[in-house]
C-alpha cells in the first residue's frame, strides 16, 4: 500500500520498451527532449518502478489528456482512509441488539461441551475474517449464567415475543388506526331529521338544520355534558333548512332553505343578508336578478371571502357577493342532453376555487372553470349517474385531484379529475331515502365517509368508511337505528359528527388523536341554578338605636321576591281586564276616540262630558284670585294697584213724562 512520493515531470514512452525509457530519463534528462513526447506534463518516479507501475502512469496519462480537454490543469489526489478493524468489531459488538433466547437454541451442557472446542475454532476463525457488524444468532455464545437462569429468561422472552407481535399488529398507519371512534357524544337537536350539518373552520361551534324548521347552534367551550345547544332560531320561517355552510373565515353563515332566497346570518345567528327574489315571469333566467324556486344546495367559496353560491330548482347556479344584496354576480344554466333545462341538486367549489361542480336531477356530472365565461362547461358525463336519480352530494378531494359523488341510485362514486370519463371506483349498495344524503373525505384523503339510510327489515343504520386508494371497506359503524343523513369529519379536531334521521347528532372522537370540541364538554359537570338564595349576614340587635341608624331586619331572597311580586309598580303589573260593560277600555274612558285621549293623554283629571266647559273654568277662579301663579306674580312689583269703581250704578234714566 505505501507508494513513493509523486512528482511532476516528462517521460519519454517507446512501445518497444517502456521499462527502458522510464529509467533513461530518470538518468540521463537530456536524451528526453529527444524523444516523442505524449501529452501535456505526465507523471514520473523517481525511484526504480516495475511494469505495474508503468501502466500505472500511462492510464494516468490518459486521464490528464481528459483534463486538458475539460480545462482543469490538474486534481489533487485524495489520501485512503485507513480503518482499524479491531476497533469497528468493538463498537459493533456495543451496539449490536441482545439476542431473543429461543427454546430451540438452548443446547444442553453436554453436547455443547463436546462441541466446544470446535465452535471455539470456529468463531475464532470467523472473527478473523469478518469486517463490519456481527450478525446476532440466538443461543451463539451462551455462557454459564445463561444457562443457569435459563428457564426464568424463557418467560420474559416469551412476554417479549408477545409484545412484538401486538407493536407488528398496530400499525399506526393503516386507515382502521387514523379513524377516530373510540369515544361517542350525543346531541339532541329535535324530534324531525337533521339534513343539514356544519362547523367553522376553528372547531368551536357547530350548526345544524332540521326539517322542523330550526337552526341550532353548539358552542363547545360553553356547554357542559349535558349537550344542549345555547341557541335554537327560525331563520326561514316555515321551509326547511336543506344546508349550511360557513364561510372559511367562520365569521359568516350560509342558510340554504326551501325558500328561493338564501341568507348570511353571522356568527350568532343575527340576519346579515338576505338574496333578492327573481321575477317569475320573465323566462330567460340570465335575466332575473335572484332564484324564482326552491333552493337545493349551497356553499362559500374556498377563495374569495364574500362570494358564494347557490343552487335551485329554476335550473340555474348564481355566484352572489357579500356586500351586494340586489342582484347576483354570475348566473350558470344547465342543460340536459337535448338542451332542456335540467335542475341541479347539489354544488361545490374545489379547494383553490377554480372550478364549480354541480350534480344534476339527470344524472349528469358537469364542471365550469370560474375563470372563464360560464357559457360552456369545462367537464361534462352524462351518464355519470342513473337518470332520474338525484345527486344529492358531490365534493372534491382536499388535495383537488378527486370528485365524490353521492346519488339516491344508491352509489357512491369516485372521480379522477385527471381522467374524468370513467369513474375510479363505484361503491354500491348505499340506500338513501333523503336526498341530502352527503359524503365526506378524511383530512388526509386516504378514506371517504357515508351514510346509508335504514333498509327495510334491518335494526341499525351504519356509517360506511372507504378507502380511497385501494377501494376497500375499511369498516363499517352502527350509528343509530334511524337513517345517517349528513356526516362531518373536522380536520382540525380530527372528530366525526353525523346527523340522523331521529334528530340526533353523533359525535365520534378519539381520545389520544382528537383535540378539543366534544373532549371538552364531557369533562364538565353540570351546575344547577339555584333560584333562590339565602344570605347568612350576621346582625346586631340594637332596639333603643336611633332610626337613622336602625338596621333593616334581613331577610331572605325568597321573601323579598314575594313582596316586590305583590307591588304593581314593581312587578310592573299589566292593567286589568274589564270585566263589565261594552266597549272595553276605550267605552270606560269616554264614548269617542278624542275623549279617550283627551282624559288619558291630553288631561290629569278626569273631565265628564256632560259638563259645561265654562262652569269647569269658573270653578278655579277663587283659587286664581287667592293665589294667583301665572300673571300676577310678574307684575306684582311695577303693576299698579288696581282701583274698582264701588259706587252703584245709576237707576236706568226715567222716560220723561209729559
Amino acid at each position: 500500500m505505501n507508494r513513493g512520493k509523486i512528482t511532476f515531470g516528462k517521460i519519454n514512452l517507446k512501445s518497444s520498451a517502456p521499462t527502458s525509457s522510464t529509467n533513461d530519463s530518470a538518468e540521463i534528462p537530456s536524451t528526453s527532449t529527444e524523444a516523442t513526447v505524449s501529452g501535456f506534463g505526465s507523471f514520473g518516479r523517481k525511484d526504480n518502478a516495475q511494469d505495474e507501475a508503468v501502466e500505472r502512469i500511462s492510464a494516468e496519462l490518459d486521464n490528464s489528456k481528459l483534463q486538458e480537454v475539460m480545462g482543469i490543469s490538474g486534481f489533487g489526489r485524495k489520501q485512503a482512509k485507513q480503518f482499524d478493524i479491531n476497533e469497528m468489531i468493538q463498537k459493533a459488538k456495543q451496539n449490536a441488539p441482545k439476542a431473543a433466547v429461543d427454546e430451540k437454541a438452548i443446547i444442553d451442557p453436554d453436547d455443547e461441551r463436546k462441541g466446544k472446542d470446535d465452535d471455539d475454532d470456529d468463531d475464532d476463525e470467523e472473527e478473523d475474517e469478518m469486517i463490519g457488524p456481527v450478525p446476532t444468532a440466538a443461543g451463539r455464545g451462551a455462557t454459564d449464567s445463561r444457562r443457569k437462569n435459563a428457564d426464568k429468561e424463557e418467560d420474559d422472552s416469551d412476554d417479549d415475543d408477545d409484545d412484538e407481535e401486538e407493536d407488528d399488529e398496530f400499525d399506526e398507519d393503516a386507515p382502521i388506526n387514523k379513524l377516530p371512534h373510540s369515544h361517542e357524544v350525543e346531541m339532541r337537536h329535535g324530534s324531525k331529521a337533521v339534513i343539514a350539518l356544519a362547523s367553522d373552520p376553528s372547531g368551536v361551534r357547530l350548526a345544524s338544520g332540521s326539517m322542523d324548521y330550526n337552526l341550532n347552534f353548539w358552542d363547545f367551550s360553553g356547554m357542559d355534558k349535558s349537550m344542549k345547544s345555547f341557541r335554537s332560531l327560525q331563520p326561514c320561517e316555515n321551509h326547511p333548512i336543506r344546508n349550511l355552510s360557513y364561510s372559511f373565515s367562520g365569521d359568516m353563515m350560509l342558510v340554504v332553505s326551501g325558500s328561493s332566497q338564501a341568507k348570511v346570518l353571522d356568527r350568532d345567528g343575527f340576519e346579515k343578508m338576505e338574496c333578492v327574489k327573481g321575477d317569475q315571469y320573465i323566462a330567460d333566467m340570465s335575466k332575473t336578478k335572484g332564484h324564482i324556486a326552491g333552493l337545493t344546495s349551497g356553499c362559500w367559496s374556498p377563495v374569495r371571502r364574500e362570494e358564494f353560491l347557490t343552487s335551485g330548482m329554476d335550473s340555474t347556479l348564481r355566484t352572489w357577493v357579500f356586500a351586494k344584496t340586489k342582484e347576483q354576480r354570475a348566473v350558470i344554466k344547465t342543460r340536459a342532453q337535448g338542451g332542456l333545462k335540467t335542475i341541479p341538486t347539489s354544488c361545490a367549489y374545489n379547494r383553490d376555487g377554480t372550478l364549480i361542480a354541480a350534480g344534476c336531477s339527470d344524472g349528469s356530472l358537469q364542471t365550469w372553470d370560474t375563470r372563464k365565461m360560464f357559457v360552456h362547461t369545462t367537464h361534462c358525463i352524462r351518464d355519470a349517474h342513473a337518470k332520474g336519480a338525484d345527486i344529492s352530494s358531490v365534493l372534491f378531494s382536499y388535495s383537488g385531484f378527486q370528485l365524490a359523488s353521492r346519488s339516491m341510485d344508491e352509489t357512491l362514486k369516485l372521480w379522477d379529475m385527471r381522467a374524468f370519463k370513467k369513474p375510479l371506483h363505484v361503491f354500491g349498495g348505499l340506500f338513501s331515502r333523503y336526498d341530502t344524503t352527503d359524503c365526506c373525505y378524511s383530512p388526509d384523503d386516504t378514506m371517504i365517509l357515508t351514510g346509508e339510510s335504514l333498509p327495510k327489515g334491518t335494526q341499525q343504520a351504519n356509517l360506511y368508511v372507504y378507502d380511497t386508494k385501494t377501494f376497500g371497506l375499511v369498516t363499517k359503524l352502527p350509528i343509530t337505528d334511524s337513517h345517517v343523513i349528513r356526516t362531518l369529519w373536522h380536520p382540525k379536531l380530527n372528530q366525526i359528527f353525523v346527523g340522523c334521521g331521529n334528530g340526533i347528532i353523533r359525535g365520534l372522537y378519539d381520545e389520544k388523536r382528537s383535540m378539543r370540541g366534544a373532549k371538552l364538554c364531557v369533562v364538565r359537570t353540570h351546575r344547577r341554578k339555584k333560584e333562590s338564595e339565602i344570605q347568612g349576614t350576621t346582625q346586631i340587635i340594637t332596639p333603643h338605636a336611633l332610626p337613622m341608624f336602625r338596621q333593616e331586619k334581613t331577610r331572605s331572597v325568597r321573601k323579598k321576591l314575594e313582596k316586590d311580586r305583590l307591588d304593581p309598580v314593581k312587578s310592573k303589573r299589566p292593567d286589568l281586564p274589564i270585566t263589565s260593560g261594552q266597549g272595553g277600555r276605550v267605552a270606560s274612558s269616554g264614548g269617542t276616540l278624542s275623549s279617550y285621549v283627551i282624559r288619558n293623554l291630553g288631561l290629569s283629571k278626569r273631565v265628564e262630558d256632560d259638563q259645561d266647559p265654562r262652569e269647569a273654568i269658573l270653578k278655579y277662579a277663587k283659587e286664581a284670585a287667592e293665589n294667583p301663579y301665572w300673571i300676577a306674580p310678574a307684575y306684582a312689583k311695577t303693576q299698579p294697584k288696581p282701583i274698582f269703581n264701588s259706587e252703584d250704578e245709576p237707576d236706568a234714566k226715567k222716560t220723561k213724562t209729559e
